[in-house]
């Protein structure tokens, strides 16, 4: 995964803490959002770009083609932060043929059917079955909000 710097989970993608405290703790070049119906809505796309840091370049795009473009070594050179909006999606991803072996979530949301097992991070019954899966394939994953937080790891309260 040539240029791929830093995967994260958050269900808000682009917005304050990843467009500055994130991008200028990682000295990310690109900001990518993978998520299939984002990709697909020009209006959503357009409203995260604007939340982007303007020397920060942007990819909004599906999973097939964040797949493609980063096996086919588009992103060499360059330092991408991933972003994307769920645990099903890293594990689809991985699935793909990605090779993601560390992962952090920032935050998910309160929604009907979720419980929390961090402060920001509230999860459903698939996204609890995505998480136990990624852990058993090795997959290393932290819950930290902001670059200075602790790391705390997602295998010691799931």
């Amino acid at each position: 995964m040539e240029g791929i710097i830093h995967v994260r989970i958050d269900d808000r993608l682009i917005h304050g803490q990843v467009a500055t405290q994130w991008t200028n703790e990682l000295g990310a070049t690109r900001i990518m959002v993978i998520n299939d119906e984002v990709a697909n809505n020009d209006v959503q796309k357009t409203v995260l770009r604007m939340a982007a840091p303007p020397n920060v370049s942007t990819s909004i795009i599906t999973k097939q083609k964040a797949v493609d473009n980063i096996n086919s070594g588009k992103y060499k050179g360059q330092k991408v932060l991933i972003v994307m909006k769920s645990p099903v999606d890293a594990l689809n991803l991985i699935n793909m043929g990605l090779d993601i072996t560390n992962i952090n979530v920032g935050n998910m949301s309160v929604r009907e059917g979720t419980r929390h097992i961090r402060p920001t991070v509230s999860i459903n019954e698939s996204e609890e079955s995505a998480f136990k899966e990624l852990l058993n394939k090795g997959v290393e994953i932290t819950t930290i909000m902001v670059p200075g937080d602790s790391k705390v790891f997602l295998k010691d309260v799931i």
